[in-house]
């Protein structure tokens, strides 16, 4: 299929950083409708919200693509444990149609798994054997505008359906049974920079997902759908029509000077307005988390637009750098935390905040929600109020912080991938640690004068580059989220990106851009298994049991930003 396409490389704005962005125009990528496979397996149930309430403890399936409305990322079996992992070896392997970047994590439901790739293929699967039931390719709009890759994150289930958000900014619900599309609606233009690579979430029959785009200069959102018509329930705009306001912060979350000239970014604010919240980005890259009991949805908000030019968006830049909370029913705003004012090194949050248990300021156990970010903190927050309790120790290095770009270029660590990029960090509610997977890239910071260019142009603002002499590398953090100490640590050669899962078995999992998947002690950090899959292990690992035996699962298909070795394949581990 010859495509004809336009593409921007990142790398001659972000040069060595590793991501490119590309747009493709034209209808010659459109799709196929469903391919048949075998007949559906009979073992297939229909995902009620009672199916899905029960996810923190049931190990029969995995319903959330992080495990639980929470996003623990914590399965609960113990049949693969420290004392065994060692003997894992593959049950199968399934290979795709899609030679790309993979960063799904596939439900499975009853022993089906509905896995996605690159270019929003979907394919249904025996979850024991790996045998195919239906594919699913996504017919392709005449426009697709993306940073990052061309990745899908997964599907929600609800009811007999699979919800699916597409790179030309649709949202697509699909009968699981056959994978024929039931409706697609618009979530937004893609012309104007919008896509959509985040798994989706279902709650009460409401679908929730946010959006890509804070590269071009879109206005972010979290929309909520309904299930049943794909009819838009409610919209919460990340970036509220005065933006700009806030508290004119001048440290960060961890009281750094932040170097702003507060007086300055006044005088620009009123000697130009403040229009710019149209097109000041604030995408919501990663899947929200539910607390059923609050009603409250919670989210971390991306990067203004344009990435480094400040200027032409004086301000704090709200909702951008931020975890907000919102009402599940209505959209309505309850709260939020900003932990980057006013942005113009592309430290965004992007890693999905998790619900669980800590410490309070006063000793005492609360619910808490957390974030992994790039600075390469991990944050706890009060989950009434988000009140910042603590913040981790640097999980990474971190030099010249917060140095303001240069047009020569200024060194600073972490550079803008990370600390923790969109990894999805897991936890482990008995040993109260957190596991999150880091990157150390360092990197100069490089500003130009950059007006906003249209909606389908990137729009950075000047670059952020690797430093080729410096070496890259990776480390698995257990962070004790009572003391915000690192409990142990785990290097590796390359960059971490991909995330963790944990399990009752007391093992962690994580893959590694060379293609190691690897299980570590939860309590120690001692590696314990290892095994090469042929291409980068950049996907968020699973687990689930069927018939009695425990599986775990991780794509092997690569990263487009860190540019890691392509696959195909879906790799799935058993004991013997």
């Amino acid at each position: 299929m010859k495509l004809k396409s336009r593409i921007t490389a990142l790398s001659a704005a972000l040069a060595l950083a590793g991501m490119c962005s590309t747009t493709f125009a034209g209808d010659e990528i459109s799709g196929q409708s469903t391919v048949s496979g075998k007949a559906m397996s009979k073992n297939l149930v229909t995902v009620t919200q009672d199916l899905l309430n029960k996810s923190p403890t049931d190990a029969n399936h995995w319903l959330h693509s992080n495990g639980n409305y929470a996003q623990t990322r914590f399965y609960p079996a113990k049949q693969i444990n420290t004392g065994n992992v060692a003997k894992l070896r593959p049950a199968f392997v399934f290979q795709t149609a899609v030679m790309e970047s993979m960063e799904t994590a596939p439900l499975v439901v009853n022993g089906v798994m509905f896995l996605t790739t690159s270019y929003n293929h979907v394919y249904a699967i025996d979850a024991v054997t790996g045998e195919e039931f239906w594919h699913y390719k996504h017919k392709m709009g005449p426009v697709t505008t993306y940073c990052c890759g061309p990745n899908n994150r997964g599907v929600a289930a609800y009811g007999d359906l699979l919800f699916m958000g597409t790179l030309d900014a649709k949202l697509v619900a699909l009968d699981a049974k056959s994978g024929k599309v039931v409706w697609e609606t618009e979530i937004a233009d893609p012309e104007k920079g919008y896509s959509e690579t985040m798994a989706p979430t279902v709650v009460d029959g409401k679908v929730l997902i946010g959006t890509n785009g804070g590269e071009y200069g879109i206005r972010g959102f979290v929309k909520a759908f309904d299930a049943k018509t794909g009819n838009l329930l409610w919209t919460f705009n990340t970036i509220p029509d005065k933006s700009h306001e806030g508290v004119w912060a001048t440290h960060d979350a961890t009281g750094r000077d932040l170097l702003r000239n507060i007086g300055k970014e006044k005088e620009l604010l009123a000697k130009n307005g403040s229009d710019f919240f149209q097109t000041l980005g604030g995408g919501v890259w990663m899947t929200p988390a539910v607390d059923l009991a609050s009603r409250t949805v919670y989210f971390v908000v991306g990067n203004p637009s344009p990435d480094l030019y400040g200027d032409i968006r004086p301000g704090d830049n709200l909702f951008t750098d931020s975890i907000v909370a919102v009402d599940l029913d209505s959209g309505a705003y309850k709260s939020h935390f900003q932990y980057v004012a006013h942005d113009v090194w592309d430290l965004d949050a992007v890693s999905p905040p998790v619900i669980t248990e800590a410490k309070g300021k006063d000793g005492k156990m609360q619910k808490v929600v957390i974030h992994g970010g790039k600075t390469g903190h991990v944050y706890v927050h009060d989950a009434k109020t988000l009140e910042l309790i603590r913040f981790s120790d640097a999980m990474i290095p971190q030099e010249n912080m917060w140095v303001l770009p240069t047009a020569n270029g200024a060194r600073m660590l972490p550079g803008a991938n990370g600390g923790v990029e969109w990894s999805p960090m897991a936890v482990n509610p008995k040993l109260h640690l957190a596991y999150a997977a880091n990157l150390h890239q360092p990197m100069t910071y490089h500003v130009e004068e950059a007006g906003y260019p249209g909606g389908d142009k990137l729009w950075l603002g000047g670059a952020f580059k690797i430093v080729p002499t410096e070496k890259q590398w990776g480390r698995l953090a257990a962070v004790n989220l009572d003391t915000g100490k690192m409990a142990w640590k785990a290097d590796t050669d390359q960059p971490l990106m991909g995330g963790a899962l944990a399990t009752g078995g007391d093992l962690v999992f994580t893959g590694e851009g060379n293609g190691s998947f690897n299980a570590y002690d939860a309590k120690l950090g001692t590696k314990l298994w290892s095994f090469n899959v042929g291409a980068g292990a950049n996907s968020p690992p699973i687990s689930y049991t069927v018939g009695g035996k425990q599986y775990i699962g991780v794509a092997a298909g690569g990263n487009t930003q860190l540019d890691f070795k392509r696959g195909n394949s879906y790799f799935v581990f058993a004991l013997p």
